[in-house]
């Protein structure tokens, strides 16, 4: 056998083998130290201290922190109370409701279909149901699931057709086609809740399960999510739950705000119920993409997909750089959050907030909920991560506390000072009686004027005020905190009969046309005449 040797052959291949392991122990030592654990109590030593001064100082009832690290809810605290009247503590199994966290339990649930070949991301939705419709055929044959999902149909948010409505799901659904896009399709982000309403639709159509069926069988049974409700009314059944408190305006003094029972349309959107145990393992399937106790109980590809980046939510910040590239996927958005991949989701509803978030690299997941100040989740949230992950410490809530606290005084000089916009020594047009009726537009549904005791009352949805005279022929209610002030301006035809009603809503100006008087359709009343 004959052995040819070549010294730069030989030289060449000495520094291959030891660039390889040179490779191989950087690797071992990146890993080594990328996977080393974390000392979780040791890493919160005193934080504990730190929520009660927060509850303390934002005048917050009660606040639940669950920290997910790996396969393991590793933190699971209540502080403060769910039930101040009662002084019933908070605890890892008391109800919240989680809002919006319920969009990714949507996306989940569509990902599914799409996973068993009934659905497509990227197709036009109504292929799959044609009952969908939209504003014009422009988005008839064009808006995907993606679309939907991602905040990116060009449609606002027009959210007093759900808030305390009593519109129906399906109500709520057909209503889509009334509303004009703000901007075209696929051209920024404007974060809608009827998308996500029309999407559990969408599930009931092709699943033939209502969307609460389907997110049971499919996902809170398979999860262990034994303690978790789709509603108000079934958690006020339940022992432990959050109620919701803000305090009676210009004073420190809390109140109960009422439990947002009277919007079914809501669902898909947003009517979750869970708490700190049961959103642990929601937490941990995302961490491992999808699996829990072994089981691939979601597709890794459906939890690639609602966290894909799809629609940009924010401009390069003039400050604070520390969150930064914020895109929203399909139920959550990812950013990069001092160099780590963050992915999360607010909540907000009636008064209960929450933030759930992983950082799926390092196999953390945070989850917090609070019965007052919505920005508090989100901060404690960034709190937690900088402690866990040795970060530069950023004074997220000293730095929000100070803007909370000028925002309060800001609205405290506004409510004081004088009325400049309202022209005085005008009065209405015609006699109170002659503006009483029942008004309606085709997507907003009803408001109802009434008159009795030489008064009118405004009637919309969960508003029930009395209405009084502002100037000209715009009246004004009070400015109830829970229900909000509504100025209504009326017009008149050619001839000069009320005959509608203008109402501005954050996302524009909606006209209700006056209806006739029930009473003439009704023949025997008529005869009678």
């Amino acid at each position: 056998m004959h052995i040819i040797t070549n010294t730069g052959s030989i030289m060449k291949l000495r520094s291959i083998l030891s660039a390889i392991v040179l490779c191989s122990v950087a690797s071992v030592v990146s890993q080594s130290v990328y996977a080393q654990d974390i000392n979780v109590e040791k890493k919160l030593k005193g934080f504990d201290k730190v929520v009660e001064q927060v509850l303390k100082d934002w005048n917050v009832p009660g606040c639940g922190i669950g920290i997910v690290y790996k396969d393991q809810l590793v933190y699971a605290r209540g502080f403060g109370y769910r039930d101040i009247e009662e002084e019933l503590p908070v605890t890892p199994n008391t109800l919240f409701h989680i809002a919006s966290n319920t969009k990714l339990f949507t996306s989940v649930a569509i990902g599914l279909l799409v996973e068993d070949g009934k659905l497509e991301w990227d197709k036009p939705v109504r292929k799959w149901a044609p009952q969908l419709e939209f504003y014009n055929n422009e988005l008839n044959n064009s808006v995907t699931i993606r679309d939907m999902l991602a905040h990116r149909t060009g449609i606002s948010r027009h959210d007093a057709l759900w808030i305390r409505s009593d519109f129906s799901r399906e109500e709520l659904f057909q209503r889509i086609k009334y509303l004009e896009p703000t901007i075209p399709l696929r051209q920024g982000y404007i974060y809608n809740n009827l998308m996500y309403v029309a999407a559990g639709q969408i599930i009931e159509i092709i699943a033939g399960q209502t969307w609460e069926e389907y997110v049971q069988e499919r996902i809170f049974n398979p999860l262990g999510m034994t303690n978790s409700v789709f509603d108000v009314p079934e958690m006020i059944k339940q022992p432990d739950f959050m109620r919701a408190y803000t305090e009676v305006r210009d004073t420190n003094i809390l109140m109960r705000s009422p439990l947002y029972d009277s919007m079914q349309g809501l669902g898909s959107a947003g009517s979750i119920v869970s708490s700190i145990n049961d959103m642990s393992n929601w937490v941990i399937a995302h961490i491992y993409k999808g699996k829990f106790r072994g089981e691939q109980v979601i597709p890794a590809s459906v939890i690639r997909e609602t966290m894909r980046p799809v629609n940009p939510t924010s401009s390069v910040p003039e400050k604070n750089f520390e969150n930064l590239n914020i895109v929203y996927g399909m139920g959550r958005s990812t950013s990069s959050y001092k160099g780590h991949y963050l992915a999360q989701h607010g909540g907000s509803v009636g008064g209960i907030y929450s933030n759930v978030s992983i950082m799926p690299a390092d196999s953390i997941g945070v989850i917090v909920f609070t019965n007052r100040i919505s920005q508090l989740p989100s901060l404690i949230t960034y709190t937690i991560y900088d402690l866990l992950l040795d970060l530069p410490e950023t004074p997220w809530i000293e730095r929000a506390y100070k803007t909370y606290t000028e925002g309060k005084q800001t609205g405290r000089e506004a409510r004081s000072k004088p009325d400049t916009v309202r022209v005085h020594g005008t009065s209405p047009s015609h006699a109170l009686s002659d503006y009483a009726g029942r008004y309606e537009d085709a997507a907003y549904g009803t408001v109802t004027i009434s008159y009795n005791d030489d008064g009118l009352r405004f009637n919309y949805n969960y508003a029930d005020l009395p209405l009084f005279h502002y100037h000209y022929d715009c009246f004004v209610t009070p400015d109830d905190q829970f229900m909000g002030r509504w100025f209504v301006n009326f017009g008149t035809d050619a001839k000069g009969i009320v005959n509608e009603l203008r109402i501005s809503f954050d996302d524009k100006e909606v006209v209700f046309v006056r209806k006739a008087d029930a009473r003439l359709n009704d023949t025997d009343l008529i005869r009678k005449q």
